[in-house]
């Protein structure tokens, strides 16, 4: 017997896969004709891993020299190794006649080992239970796959698409690999075919299964193999977009997306403003995380559990019909393997209407909501509520409605000189909302001179400063409600905003992240 078969955690912490690891998987996905994600390959990689060591293991065992068996007999200086000891080395240092009636004749040898301690052994018996058993069994295996890959997965997948994207034999599609070896040629006529199908869908995604019934390809070969070979010939064709969530592979044609999920809308599109990070306050950050503006960039825990996020609507994102898709959010919504575009739906929680709609992953928003927007009568603060749908592919959504009536509100006023002011105004109010962030706007459009004069950033932001601080008795204005405001004339996250109020003489902050203009400084 052989001691515990063991691979360190070092073994895992160095692994570099080799060309034979990749050809032994290019021959599982050969057998099986199936396309399989790179973590389906982990498991066969680390499994196949483990049996070469273990074989190796015990090769290097056998070979360590002659095994001791109780039958066998040995004169001095013979030199054993014991299996059941680990196969440790000794030498038979001397031999004399054993005693015992009911036994029999047998030896008994002295063995000194490599620390220099001595054991005695029986030697000579004809019966023993070592005799019979394999020279190499472990007494038991300290390595387990589902460990392996729970504790070194991630590093371990990281290396293995490496190699397989520098393998010019494999292809990969959806998250998928396969031979290249194996693909069936997909002609320019059944392309053809395929886009014509999708047009008539009017730019509703369709899957490979569907687009396969009338796209006259081959009915001799496997389905698995024409749908992979299908998948990949579309990839490689600009006409089309994969759209599908992970899980599912949806096709739809470039040309039939609506326009503000190729491009980013006008209403979202951000300006960088220059500024230092690191002067933000803890207070600032803190509210910065709450903000779940989609263009702030921060750490936030991988395992949290988000099933519902409250989301106050800015006025960006009402303009373009977006909800935003912030490191926090973006765990409630479809991801995908390789497209930055995402069909799926949302789904009304109260009437349950099914809205279809997009995730931009790269821009970080949603598209489809404008029409539920003016549905509801949400305005610039209203709170929805967005959490994890009953099926794949769908995710609810919910304005945090009320029984419409009147309430005093902070209302923007435009001017004919393209300026503006906030009034306390009574306004038609259908949802709940935040009541540092709500702004009711009349008019979407009056506001547009204001965003195409493109004033600076310094020249804006005291603008609106100022403005807000004639509608409080103290003239405080809180950074969360300048966020807001500032929003209704340029697209600009919190960072840059909470940096200036910070570092610039003209506002001094009067505590609680209220901050009041210096006119004499802003002179």
């Amino acid at each position: 017997m052989i001691g515990v078969f063991t691979l360190p955690n070092e073994y895992w912490l160095n692994l570099q896969v080799t060309p034979q690891d990749v050809e032994n998987l290019h021959t599982i996905l050969f057998e099986r004709e199936t396309p399989l994600t790179t973590g389906d390959l982990v498991s066969e990689f680390v499994e196949a891993r483990i049996q070469f060591e273990r074989k190796a293991a015990e090769n290097k065992q056998k070979s360590a020299g002659k095994p001791f068996l109780p039958k066998e007999k040995y004169s001095a200086g013979t030199e054993l190794v014991f299996p059941a000891l680990g196969w440790q080395k000794g030498k038979v240092a001397s031999v004399r006649a054993g005693v015992n009636p009911a036994v029999g004749e047998f030896d008994v040898i002295a063995v000194e080992f490599e620390d220099e301690s001595q054991r005695m052994f029986a030697a000579g018996l004809a019966a023993h239970v070592l005799n019979d058993e394999p020279l190499v069994k472990p007494e038991s295996d300290d390595v387990s796959s589902a460990l392996i890959i729970t504790e070194h997965g991630k590093s371990i997948r990281k290396k293995l698409e490496q190699a397989f994207v520098d393998d010019e034999g494999l292809v990969k599609i959806a998250g998928s690999w396969f031979p290249r070896a194996l693909l069936i040629d997909i002609n320019e006529g059944q392309l053809n075919l395929v886009e014509a199908i999708l047009d008539m869908a009017g730019g509703e995604p369709l899957t490979t299964a569907e687009l396969m019934k009338d796209s006259d390809l081959p009915t001799s070969e496997s389905p698995k193999l024409v749908e992979f070979s299908l998948n990949y010939a579309l990839q490689d064709d600009d006409r089309f977009d994969e759209v599908g969530p992970v899980g599912q592979v949806l096709w739809c044609l470039r040309r039939l997306e609506p326009d503000f999920v190729r491009d980013v809308p006008p209403p979202l599109q951000y300006l960088d403003v220059s500024h230092d990070r690191n002067v933000l306050t803890p207070e600032m950050l803190a509210l910065e995380a709450q903000l779940d503006d989609e263009l702030t960039i921060h750490e936030i825990d991988s395992q949290e559990d988000v099933s519902a996020v409250n989301i106050t609507l800015i006025y960006p994102h009402l303009r373009a019909g977006t909800l935003p898709v912030s490191q926090r959010t973006r765990k409630l919504f479809p991801t995908a393997y390789e497209t930055p575009r995402v069909r799926f739906t949302l789904v009304d929680g109260k009437t349950k209407q099914r809205i279809p709609a997009w995730v931009v992953l790269e821009h970080g928003y949603v598209f489809g909501l404008r029409e539920w927007y003016k549905a509801h009568q949400l305005i610039p603060g209203s709170l929805v509520q967005v959490r994890k749908g009953e099926n794949p592919g769908e995710v609810i959504v919910e304005a945090k409605s009320q029984r419409s009536s009147k309430d005093w509100v902070r209302t923007v006023m435009v001017g004919s000189d393209g300026g503006f002011v906030f009034a306390t105004l009574k306004q038609p109010i259908t949802a709940e909302f935040n009541d540092r962030m709500v702004v009711h706007v009349p008019d979407f459009k009056a506001l547009d001179p204001i965003w195409e004069k493109k004033r600076s950033f310094e020249d804006l932001l005291l603008m609106v400063m100022r403005e807000l601080s004639k509608s409080n008795p103290q003239g405080h204005v809180h950074a969360q409600e300048l966020y807001a405001a500032v929003n209704l004339v340029r697209r600009v996250p919190p960072a840059p905003i909470f940096a200036e109020l910070e570092l610039n003489p003209i506002y001094k902050h009067v505590g609680d992240l209220h901050f009041r203009l210096d006119e004499e400084a802003a002179l």
